[in-house]
């Protein structure tokens, strides 16, 4: 018989315990930081010992990679998978409607990435990482969007620039968001996608240093 086999007895049930202490972390990181958010308060809250809690992360350092590659998993991974060009930039207020239905993660992120400009913060390397990452990203579909002459001729500087006001303006959007509920994120973000689409069609002028001479 083929087929993918699911996961049973101890294995599953550790995979299982695995996703209620990230649960957890998520709650108490978002809530105190990493800083001060308590190992033995996430393991009192999931029913486990402190001791068998690092027996899955190892340290509490781990456990902040792995809630943090969480945050990675729903926040990207089920939204933009599948888009290329600027299709993945139509696709940023799905991005943005996720927080809605996951605060936590959002409020952690944040958090952590606050945190985390300190060079000796254990999350530092990975926020740092994460935020390169993304914007090679952006870059990349940018560029496809420019090759595909969806979109004007941009110069590599050119690109540079916008995919950094992208990220800092989702960042922003967030941030307001987690500052004001009533905030909406969604047509905030689809409202900024539109009009930065229309200007690098060249429907609007770019500003600064990217505009058109």
């Amino acid at each position: 018989m083929t087929g993918t086999r699911k996961p049973r007895g101890p294995y599953r049930a550790g995979i299982r315990r695995r996703e209620q202490i990230v649960a957890a972390a998520i709650d108490v990181f978002g809530e105190a930081g990493f800083a001060g958010g308590s190992v033995r308060t996430i393991a009192e809250r999931v029913g486990v010992s402190h001791a068998t809690l690092l027996q899955h992360f190892g340290s509490k350092e781990g456990l902040l990679t792995a809630v943090l590659a969480e945050w990675d998993r729903q926040t990207v991974a089920g939204n933009l998978a599948d888009v290329v060009g600027l299709d993945y930039f139509r696709r940023l207020p799905d991005v943005m409607a996720g927080h809605v239905h996951h605060r936590g993660l959002l409020e952690l992120f944040t958090t952590i990435a606050a945190e985390a400009s300190s060079a000796d913060h254990p999350a530092h390397a990975f926020v740092q990482a994460r935020y390169t990452g993304n914007l090679a990203t952006l870059a990349s579909h940018l560029t496809q969007a420019v090759d595909a002459g969806d979109i004007r001729p941009l110069t590599p500087a050119e690109i540079t620039t916008e995919v950094r006001l992208v990220t800092a303006v989702l960042d922003g959007i967030g941030l307001q968001w987690l500052l004001d509920p009533s905030t909406d994120v969604v047509t905030a973000t689809r409202t900024f996608v539109t009009r930065t689409i229309a200007a690098w069609r060249g429907d609007e002028p770019l500003d600064g240093a990217g505009q058109q001479s």
